[in-house]
């Protein structure tokens, strides 16, 4: 009993971690192509952008809901106390969502679309900006007391190193909703994105490499996690990959590659989530709680792990048919083979 302790939270938190990087790597090129579709330049190609999206943007904000439920019933205390911390910026992304999707149907129905094509895209911009708010603070850390309950103020999490992390999150998305529209779109539309890529890669680049730089500066226990052996080995390594793949990603735009970007900032996601994962593990609350200390009962975390295993399969299963389904070229008259 005392391994599955220990096992079970172990499990818990690397099924949470591949929830959240599927909704990250799914959702953000919807919202990067949502941001994007404010600086289209007439209504055919904002057309072409709204129908990228059309067949697949809502199942994937399901891995969020999965992560939220799993969360729930895995960590409970991790989940009322984030919650609590975060109610601003949840409550920012969930009205972000809001306007999307209602901006996306009534676009539709609309004969005047200024107003939905512009509540589309700010309501991608705010959910993703509510993101960011809540996943610099995380970084950052919760403030609470010995039994892992929230004792901070309403605005903890707004501070300049969250901003950063926002503000990175936010160029993320917009280049894996480029490389995105990359692989759909042709002609003059995808000679943009290729612009567009190139752009948000290097504003990616250098907020990753401030945020790189200023979090051991900042956070004592982030100094203190980075520079521990032999975890300073990896994490030497981290960046170095990072600057590799971005300049595969570089290479593969001037060479007008269509798929290779899109997979290049696939695995430059990835290897974010892994450093994310190794600074943050094995705390659920950075750095107060670990998710030994939150985890609820091993006997309840052994049936949601029997009920997710039958679900995740049947997820991944129709995240996969949907893109070879609607894999042809976006057109202004629907998909091209």
């Amino acid at each position: 009993m005392e391994t599955l302790k220990y096992f079970l939270p172990q499990v818990w938190f690397v099924i949470l971690a591949l929830f959240l990087f599927l909704y990250v790597m799914l959702d953000g090129f919807d919202l990067g192509v949502g941001i994007l579709s404010l600086t289209s330049s007439d209504e055919e190609r904002r057309g072409i952008l709204m129908t990228s999206l059309s067949n697949i943007w809502d199942a994937n904000e399901t891995w969020l809901v999965l992560m939220g439920g799993g969360l729930f019933g895995a960590f409970p205390l991790a989940y009322g106390t984030i919650l609590n911390a975060l109610y601003i910026p949840i409550l920012v992304m969930v009205f972000g969502f809001i306007f999307r999707g209602v901006a996306f149907e009534f676009r539709e129905l609309s004969r005047r679309k200024l107003f939905w094509n512009f509540a589309f895209g700010a309501g991608s911009f705010i959910a993703a900006l509510g993101q960011g708010f809540a996943l610099g603070a995380v970084l950052k850390g919760i403030n609470v007391d010995e039994t892992g309950h929230f004792i901070g103020s309403t605005w903890d999490w707004l501070s300049l190193p969250s901003v950063l992390v926002a503000l990175t999150l936010i160029q993320g998305y917009v280049l894996i909703g480029s490389t995105y529209l990359v692989w759909k779109t042709t002609g003059e539309l995808q000679e943009t994105h290729y612009q567009t890529a190139k752009i948000a890669a290097l504003t990616t680049l250098v907020g990753a490499i401030a945020i790189t730089i200023s979090t051991p500066i900042i956070y004592e226990s982030a100094r203190y996690r980075l520079f521990q052996q032999p975890l300073v080995y990896i994490f030497t390594l981290i960046p170095i990959l990072g600057i590799w793949l971005i300049w595969q990603l570089w290479q593969s735009l001037n060479r007008k590659e269509e798929r290779a970007p899109f997979v290049w900032t696939i695995l430059l996601f990835v290897l974010s989530f892994i450093g994310l994962g190794l600074i943050v593990f094995p705390y659920i609350i950075p750095t107060k709680i670990t998710i030994y200390d939150a985890s609820a009962d091993p006997s309840s975390l052994v049936i949601m792990i029997i009920f997710i295993g039958f679900l995740i399969p049947v997820m991944l299963f129709y995240n996969l048919y949907q893109y070879i389904v609607f894999r042809g070229k976006v057109t202004g008259g629907g998909y091209e083979e």
